[in-house]
């Protein structure tokens, strides 16, 4: 998938959350920047870090 094509797939999901759960994955979003501007955060960390995440973006798109 191309860049644009992701982005999009993650629009279309993001029009079904509440505006609480937009704001506790905007604010997880920039802490994930701000860990990647401290330390280089590559794909495998960030796959990481979704999967122990995981259950609360679960309950976020509730």
């Amino acid at each position: 998938m191309s860049k644009d094509e992701i982005k999009y797939e993650i629009n279309r999901v993001l029009d079904k959350f509440s505006s609480n759960a937009l704001e506790e994955l905007l604010s997880f979003l920039k802490q994930l920047e701000e860990r990647k501007n401290s330390a280089t955060l590559n794909s495998d960390v960030l796959q990481r870090i979704l999967s122990e995440d995981k259950e609360l973006l679960e309950k976020l798109a509730q």
